[in-house]
């Protein structure tokens, strides 16, 4: 005869486990929403940064300090979340995770205190989201892994997919929050993380527990030290290689940046025969070995830089051309961008949760695939729409975009996770977000270069000519025109009007008739000069991207038909180690 006391505290035991696992999500999806917002809100609020900070977005060497302030924060989250992920591993994911969240809150703080202006108020932000990030990196890293530790396999797809959603919807709505916060004041972009922060974080002391194992150990210095400095190296060579070099409208074939991407990709070789010497490597090389693993990494690479470097190209093309013709003003195109591109957010917090559910009853691969493929499918869309489209069509093809990007990103991050042992998946998380963020890194310099190519032919010659039309003096004209056409392309995205900033410190608008004067500073004249060359750009940027959806299809086939989970061993102890595929696929 069973023991009514203990079934009851076994009873209590299950209710509070029930309670635990949503307190864990809640808590864990708020931080990977605030991490992902902060990665996507300053982009937005950037015109109304440089304002406030007096910088000049078209000075010689401004356009670096635009660049990382957008790159910056990814390519620390890049860098770090291994080796946070890993020291979750080793020494809690809760108290990993509670650290990074302070650390998060506390740099919001610094950073709504800018005291400089100019070039050292730019330097400040920099480094400050630089901080930021470490704190989002270690938020990241371990958040998936608390969960996968918190959750029984059966609801482990549909937690992870609502983490997952919050982060990408984070990004999205990052956007649009960006240009209503900057609006009122561009220090707001980082006052809202600290109400927020230093809530969740007092919770997140309170609430959140160890309930996983974990273990001691020792520090990989030489395996963090080589992939930290290796990766970098190659991410700060794409900030380089899209600023002008001697001449040339890309740094490309800049020596420094040449000797970045070889030392990088040598430090990385070098990691890689370090992690398979150590006896406690940064990383496990063996997860690779697993198939869901590893086709599932490839898969969400492949997509992470299609969806990073769609997003740029779009709010480009709506801010700097699509905008300005259809009578918004430079200065409000960059809300008004974050407002029309809802329909993408709209589709991906449609599909995300849904997906999620489905892939625990159905299986991941099946969802994912279709995703990519669907994903593929609205790039060419995108590609075949003219660059003055009718809005309706193009608010559909962002949805299926997000739509897409739902049903791949929850399952194929289920996928991942369940096909790793319990004891890894603090690293396993943080080698999941690196490969997304590096993809989101790596997209910027990919997209952009791509789309740089395609204007250097044709702008400068394009924009000499139209100015010529209107009067201006043909050495004027000629100067306007070499400008570089990524300077271009970031006036348009900072809601500054490029030809009339150019301009009007030449003293040469005073001489124009009135007639001219009002075409060369009005709405239509740099968006209708831009627009053929820009859709030469987009031909081949939206080519790529469907090459890249239709490679994530094919690595998310072939990442198997699903986890063979073994029962649970008699006495297991936490929620989630029981339930640890000790095999996926066959592969052990």
């Amino acid at each position: 005869m069973a023991d009514p006391a203990r079934t009851l505290a076994l009873d209590g035991d299950g209710a509070s486990q029930s309670r635990y696992k949503w307190t864990a999500l809640t808590n864990t999806t708020a931080a990977v929403f605030m991490s992902a917002l902060d990665g996507s809100i300053v982009l937005i609020a950037l015109p109304a940064i440089f304002r406030g900070i007096h910088l000049d977005p078209l000075a010689p060497g401004n356009i670096a300090y635009l660049l990382w302030m957008i790159m910056g924060y990814r390519l620390v989250q890049a860098v770090l979340v291994v080796t946070v992920g890993r020291l979750g591993d080793m020494y809690g994911r809760v108290r990993m995770y509670n650290s990074g969240f302070a650390v998060f809150t506390a740099a919001s703080v610094l950073l709504s205190f800018d005291p400089f202006d100019g070039g050292h108020g730019a330097m400040w932000l920099i480094g400050w989201r630089l901080v930021q990030a470490v704190g989002g990196s270690v938020l990241t890293a371990n958040s998936a892994a608390i969960l996968t530790d918190a959750f029984p396999e059966e609801q482990r797809g549909f937690a992870l997919g609502i983490n997952q959603v919050a982060g990408l919807a984070g990004m999205f709505i990052g956007l649009v929050a960006g240009g209503l916060l900057s609006a009122w004041d561009w220090r707001a972009v980082f006052w809202v993380n600290v109400p927020v922060g230093v809530f969740f974080t007092l919770w997140a002391y309170r609430t959140l527990r160890e309930s996983g194992r974990h273990e001691g150990g020792r520090i990989d210095w030489w395996g963090n030290l080589t992939f930290a400095v290796g990766l970098s190296a190659v991410l700060i060579a794409v900030t380089f290689g899209l600023q002008p070099y001697g001449g040339h409208t890309m740094g490309w074939t800049n020596p420094f940046v040449d000797a970045l991407i070889a030392g990088g990709l040598v430090l990385l070789a070098a990691f890689v025969v370090i992690e398979n010497r150590v006896s406690a490597p940064m990383i496990q090389l063996d997860l690779f070995r697993r198939r869901a693993f590893t086709f599932g990494n490839v898969a969400g690479l492949a997509i992470s830089i299609g969806r990073g470097g769609m997003q740029f190209v779009l709010i480009i093309w709506l801010q700097g051309i699509w905008l300005p013709l259809h009578g918004y003003d430079y200065g409000d195109t960059p809300l008004w961008a974050g407002i029309f591109m809802l329909p993408l957010t709209a589709g991906f917090l449609a599909a995300g949760p849904v997906s999620g559910y489905l892939s625990d009853r159905f299986g991941s691969r099946g969802l994912s695939t279709g995703g990519a493929l669907l994903f593929g499918a609205s790039f060419l869309g995108l590609m075949a729409l003219p660059i003055d489209f009718s809005y309706g069509i193009f608010a559909v093809l962002i949805a299926v975009n997000g739509i897409a990007s739902g049903m791949f990103a929850s399952p194929n991050s289920s996928s991942i996770m369940g096909s790793v042992p319990a004891r890894s998946r603090g690293v396993a998380s943080g080698m999941r977000a690196t490969f997304q963020n590096s993809g989101t890194a790596v997209s910027i310099g990919v997209f952009f270069s791509l789309m740089i190519a395609g204007l250097a032919h044709s702008l400068p010659q394009a924009l000499t000519a139209g100015l010529r039309q209107q009067g201006v003096p043909a050495d004027v004209a000629a100067h306007a025109g070499s400008l570089p056409p990524v300077a271009s392309l970031f006036a348009a995205q900072l809601g500054v009007n490029p030809v009339q900033h150019l301009l009007q410190p030449s003293g040469v608008v005073d001489h124009l008739t009135t007639a001219q004067q009002q075409a060369l500073t009005g709405r239509e004249f740099f968006p209708a000069l831009i627009s053929g060359p820009f859709h030469s750009g987009l031909v081949v940027v939206f080519a790529f991207g469907a090459a890249l959806a239709l490679l994530a299809a094919i690595a998310s086939l072939l990442r198997g038909a699903g986890p063979v989970a073994k029962p649970p061993k008699p006495g297991a102890g936490a929620v989630g180690e029981t339930h640890a595929p000790a095999t996926f696929d066959g592969t052990p």
